[in-house]
């Protein structure tokens, strides 16, 4: 029995799961996700609780009902709290600025960096720059611009100079020694 795919989803106030035969629609404080699935599991909703089950025992449809429960938890927690990344900008004259539309990086090359926000996130930028907030109702979007903008300057392990996520740990290397 697959360990995630057994634990209902809990349902919270304000937040509507609408199922159909081959899509999942949840909407929320924050907006609406849709999903479309495999017709392997079914969905049962009652009481303010969503229980995924499977229809069969194939090592396939196990898979699915784990994804499936995984997908649904993210979506009512996306419309219901959201999901937020925190990038950190270090660098001399390393900053993010925000101009409508736009996330206008500056990494230390000749020219800045000009990024189109997607639709349905938000991006703040704080401490002068040197902290980017991206955050959306959609966990998936919200890990991808968020890499995206990272993979724009990586960080370097000697000076660790570049844009890392806010729990990362960078490995620091020793520079060189000089010896004679």
């Amino acid at each position: 029995m697959s360990r995630i795919g057994i634990r209902p989803v809990q349902v919270p106030q304000g937040v509507k799961v609408n199922i159909t035969p081959t899509t999942l629609t949840v909407e929320g404080p924050k907006g609406k996700l849709t999903q479309e699935y495999v017709p392997e599991v079914e969905f049962v909703v009652q009481d303010g609780v969503v229980h995924v089950t499977r229809k069969n025992d194939s090592k396939q449809c196990k898979a699915y009902h784990g994804l499936y429960r995984a997908l649904l938890n993210n979506m009512v927690t996306g419309v219901s709290k959201g999901f937020t990344k925190s990038l950190i900008i270090n660098g001399v004259g390393y900053r993010a600025e925000v101009q409508g539309n736009f996330l206008v990086l500056s990494l230390g090359y000749s020219s800045d960096f000009i990024v189109v926000i997607p639709q349905g996130l938000t991006v703040t930028t704080e401490a002068n720059g040197q902290r980017v907030l991206v955050s959306g109702a959609d966990r998936e979007s919200v890990g991808l611009f968020a890499s995206e903008v990272r993979s724009l300057r990586l960080p370097e392990p000697y000076k660790g100079k570049g844009i890392r996520y806010e729990d990362e740990k960078i490995r620091r290397k020793v520079g060189k020694t000089g010896v004679k």
